[in-house]
């Protein structure tokens, strides 16, 4: 059997690991909903598209194997699409 401390910190060092995957896709994500932001603004169409919003939260439920449930992966997204709203609305300013 493998020393607790050691599975600890091997796990912990993989977690950090994916996290800094997930900041560097979020960014991405960021990016995609700025540039998104800048279409809107030129076309005077509105920030809030509330069928394409459940056409990702069905996608990203769709797509889920788990461990974590569809409810989980909905509230995760349902944040990270508050956030591209904020930068889309931030881009509406300039």
């Amino acid at each position: 059997m493998t020393d607790p401390d050691w599975r600890m910190r091997t796990l912990r060092e993989r977690i950090d690991a994916l996290d800094e995957q997930i900041v560097g896709l979020l960014n991405a994500r960021a990016a995609c909903a700025l540039q998104i932001g800048e279409i809107k603004r030129e076309t005077g169409m509105p920030i809030y598209q509330p069928g394409r919003e459940r056409d990702v939260l069905e996608h990203v439920r769709c797509v889920n194997a788990g461990p974590l449930d569809g409810d989980a992966v909905m509230r995760l997204f349902e944040r990270i699409i508050d956030e591209a709203r904020r930068l889309e609305r931030e881009v509406q300013k300039v």
